[in-house]
């Protein structure tokens, strides 16, 4: 799938388009029955809400369905900037004249794309709000600026994604919004799907380096609770592979890959070290 990147006013949007004949789809491997919830969501066009930690495959998972579902695929990266003008459009200069400029989400909402909104809570608020009508039978896209309200496509579906963990009490989804989605959990792959993945995501990795990686990856986990703010990743585990495979020695690799990226305490970061020289000594 062709993937264009869009920037309106700052706004980085990414817009996959519909897979061509003979193109392989995403790799994604399943680890319970997400893909038969997302079929049935899509059949009755109802929003889904991806729930997990950062770099669980939530994203790979969503491109995955959208090839599967021959959909193109908008992805807006939300952050604390990001308003409801920015999602819908707004009127801009071009010369002398004033020109509407549709924002990612509307663009969606004619072509009939799945939209994903990812890390939704990092938005400010008003960007939440201008979604709710499209979340229940209305399926309508009111765009005040123009005193409009824009019927949604058929085949378009709505799809955020939300990292329960990260999140504190003041910033938050309002449990009025959360309702308005089907959501599906996610979670770090189980050791012999994420040894799959290490081996299938970077060509050439042996399954012996992947079995260490994935070690690795389980015991810093359970720091999490011990400081670390954020879990190590399957997609940490990935890079470090792949910086194996670019010729760096396995301790160097990691640290780069899973250490450096997730602690800046020396003491964190001392006891992931020693778990990483353990396992490659």
């Amino acid at each position: 799938m062709k993937t264009a990147t869009n920037r309106v006013r700052g706004v980085e949007h990414d817009i996959v388009q519909m897979p061509q004949v003979g193109e392989a789809a995403p790799y994604y491997e399943p680890q319970g029955n997400e893909v038969a919830v997302f079929e049935a969501a899509y059949k009755r066009r109802l929003p889904v809400m991806l729930k997990g930690p950062t770099g669980c495959g939530k994203t790979r998972f969503l491109e995955h369905m959208a090839f599967q579902l021959k959909r193109p695929l908008v992805t807006v990266s939300c952050h604390e900037d990001l308003t409801s003008s920015d999602l819908v459009g707004r009127f801009l200069l071009e010369g002398s004249d004033t020109v509407w400029h549709d924002g990612p989400l509307t663009r969606a909402v004619k072509v009939g794309a799945l939209c994903y909104l990812d890390e939704i809570v990092e938005a400010r608020t008003d960007s939440t709000v201008v979604i709710h009508s499209l979340t229940d039978h209305r399926r309508k896209l009111t765009i005040e600026k123009k005193g409009q309200e824009i019927d949604a496509h058929e085949d378009f579906m709505l799809v955020i994604s939300y990292n329960p963990g990260y999140q504190t009490v003041l910033k938050d989804l309002k449990p009025s919004t959360k309702q308005r989605f089907i959501a599906i959990n996610f979670d770090f792959p189980q050791e012999e799907v994420e040894r799959k993945i290490l081996v299938r995501e970077v060509p050439g990795t042996k399954p012996e380096i992947a079995q260490q990686l994935v070690a690795i990856g389980r015991k810093a986990r359970l720091l999490k609770d011990h400081g670390l703010e954020e879990s190590t990743s399957t997609r940490a585990l990935v890079y470090a592979a792949s910086m194996m495979a670019a010729g760096l020695d396995p301790v160097t690799a990691c640290q780069v890959a899973m250490v450096n990226p997730i602690t800046d305490d020396p003491e964190l970061a001392d006891a992931l070290m020693e778990i990483v020289q353990a396992h490659f000594s």
